[in-house]
């Protein structure tokens, strides 16, 4: 099981504001549903609070297992396990077969996860947007680019993007 990081985040590594992303990224979206439900049998992986920003008529999210990290050892959610630590979070996720462990944030599960990723799903966002969380712990010197593609805001964004996948370097 590979275990993949995903996130968007704009020019100054903001990637929230108010519990909810700082845009609206259609393509992106679309791009996120596709690689974390993926061919086989996926994880995401995510905190309470992240858990919580889904509009409840989405969660648990389709077609993955959904692992939803919290420090409340009684936090019991429907459509969701629940793993106190990152290493049983992989546990389930390896006891139930999955392919990929998509980590999906927020900023708490990306620093715990980062060191363990085999890959990261970077969305660029072309803008420098206010916000209350930020996650700037990527050493992109660690990692190669192996894909990168640029998304024009006319696709239905608001923002111009650049969708990048990063490889750990040997």
């Amino acid at each position: 099981m590979k275990i993949k990081m995903i996130l968007a985040m704009d020019e100054n590594n903001t990637i929230g504001i108010d519990g909810d992303l700082p845009w609206k990224l259609k393509s992106d979206m679309k791009r996120f549903r596709a690689l974390t439900t993926g061919d086989g049998f996926n994880a995401v992986v995510m905190g309470r609070k992240t858990w919580d920003s889904i509009p409840e008529r989405h969660r648990p999210l389709p077609d993955r297992l959904n692992i939803v990290m919290s420090r409340d050892s009684k936090l019991s959610l429907p459509g969701a396990e629940v793993a106190l630590y990152d290493g049983r979070a992989i546990e389930i996720g390896y006891s139930e077969g999955c392919d990929d462990l998509w980590v999906i944030g927020g900023s708490e599960i990306y620093h715990i996860f980062l060191p363990k990723c085999d890959e990261i799903h970077l969305t660029r966002v072309h803008k420098r947007i206010k916000g209350d969380t930020v996650f700037d712990e990527i050493n992109f010197e660690e990692w190669t680019v192996k894909a990168s593609e640029k998304v024009s805001n006319l696709s239905g964004d608001d923002y111009d993007t650049t969708y990048s996948i990063l490889v750990r370097k040997d």
